[in-house]
């Protein structure tokens, strides 16, 4: 596809504006994009949980919180709160699955839902005290279960009776945090120190995760080979990162950060909280500690606090849900980030927006190239260009 004389001179006129911006050494990352998902009728929200274009977790209703599931808007919130019960919680996603826990007649029950508030089934064991899920995937749900009078890792199939206790033989007490492809993840106290854990399915497949470095630590999630969690490390409560045994331990606190924790792993990146200057920032990781990125500074002035809790991403997006504390409003908020998974104006791919995406596009589009189809119309013409300035100077 070749360019007419009009469009080139179109060309001509942006791309001499636009090398006044390069001249001026811009570079910059993919952009944040922020939706609150707080409900209208809520006093409090938080999301826990996010799984393609859907996101659990609580929202406070006339005092009570219910467990509640969005759709990438506040407006699109649907109560989960079982009827009969007192107060709920959704705290893990993955498919067509919710689970968390409804309090039932003074007891917290661990609960799984398929969408709608009617769908509740409640996993407590017969016989067992309270109980929560936190994570569910492939069919399978992970949480606790209070067996004798103490807390026991606790795998579900879909109902009570499905109940495995993974408790080890050596552990005075357990907690499964994290379920994927037949893995789950959590800890288990064992000479008074909490271990973060790995499962295959059963108590005996129990695979200690623990730093010899640390003085206790956790494994909160888990998904394509690597777990996540949080340990004390000389002193300091630091996000760590293991992939598979306990050698393969990565320490991911930021240097200078008083604490850390990651929450949520998925594609090689990893979500969490760093204190920064004495509050709580939601956080991105790709692998190591000097990956760590800031997530809070893309939210509105108003925000004091925050914590990311889940993530998800496809070939299109990168989705983090969390909550934040909204000065304004006096009350934490269910939130959202979301951005492209690859920015449309990194134009060579390298993560960055900078003079080297204008020549390559550049390239392109005076060839009439197909790739500088910016806006996907099946031609190539000046106002492909003028969508690729645009993203260009907004740094996406």
């Amino acid at each position: 596809m070749r360019l007419s004389v009009h469009n080139v001179a179109l060309f001509r006129s942006s791309a001499a504006a636009l090398l006044c911006l390069i001249a001026a050494g811009s570079t910059a990352h993919a952009q944040w994009t922020i939706t609150n998902l707080h409900p209208a009728s809520a006093t409090v929200s938080r999301a826990y949980g996010v799984f393609e274009s859907t996101q659990v977790g609580t929202s406070r209703v006339s005092g009570n919180d219910h467990a509640g599931l969005w759709g990438g808007t506040g407006a699109s919130w649907v109560d989960l709160n079982p009827a009969g019960t007192s107060r709920s919680e959704a705290l893990g996603v993955s498919a067509t699955q919710q689970v968390g826990l409804a309090n039932v007649s003074g007891l917290d029950h661990a609960s799984l839902w398929s969408g709608s508030a009617g769908s509740w089934v409640d996993l407590r064991p017969a016989g067992a005290g309270e109980s929560i899920a936190y994570a569910t995937h492939g069919g399978q749900q992970v949480g606790t279960s209070v067996v004798g009078g103490v807390a026991r890792a606790a795998l579900w199939t879909g109902s009570s009776g499905s109940f495995v206790n993974l408790d080890p033989d050596l552990s005075e007490a357990s907690e499964a945090f994290g379920v994927y492809a037949g893995q789950q993840v959590g800890y288990a106290i064992v000479n008074e120190v909490e271990r973060a854990s790995l499962w295959n399915g059963t108590a005996a497949s129990w695979i200690d995760l623990h730093p010899p470095a640390a003085q206790r630590s956790q494994a909160l999630a888990m998904q394509g080979g690597q777990q996540v969690g949080w340990g004390t490390v000389g002193g300091i409560d630091s996000a760590f990162l293991w992939s598979g045994t306990p050698g393969s331990w990565i320490n991911l606190n930021p240097t200078g950060s008083a604490s850390s924790m990651a929450l949520g792993v998925h594609d090689g990146l990893q979500v969490g909280m760093v204190d920064v200057g004495g509050q709580d920032h939601a956080s991105l990781w790709s692998g190591t500690a000097g990956s760590w990125e800031d997530l809070h500074i893309a939210l509105p002035a108003e925000f004091s606090s925050s914590a990311a809790q889940s993530i998800w991403s496809d070939n299109q997006f990168v989705y983090v849900a969390g909550y934040g504390r909204n000065t304004i409003s006096g009350r934490t908020e269910a939130l959202l980030w979301t951005k492209p998974t690859r920015c449309p104006s990194d134009f060579d791919g390298n993560g960055f927006v900078n003079g080297d995406d204008y020549d390559a596009y550049v390239l392109v589009f005076v060839n009439g190239d197909e790739a500088a189809d910016f806006d996907g119309n099946g031609f190539v013409n000046g106002d492909d260009f003028d969508a690729f300035v645009t993203a260009f100077e907004a740094g996406c």
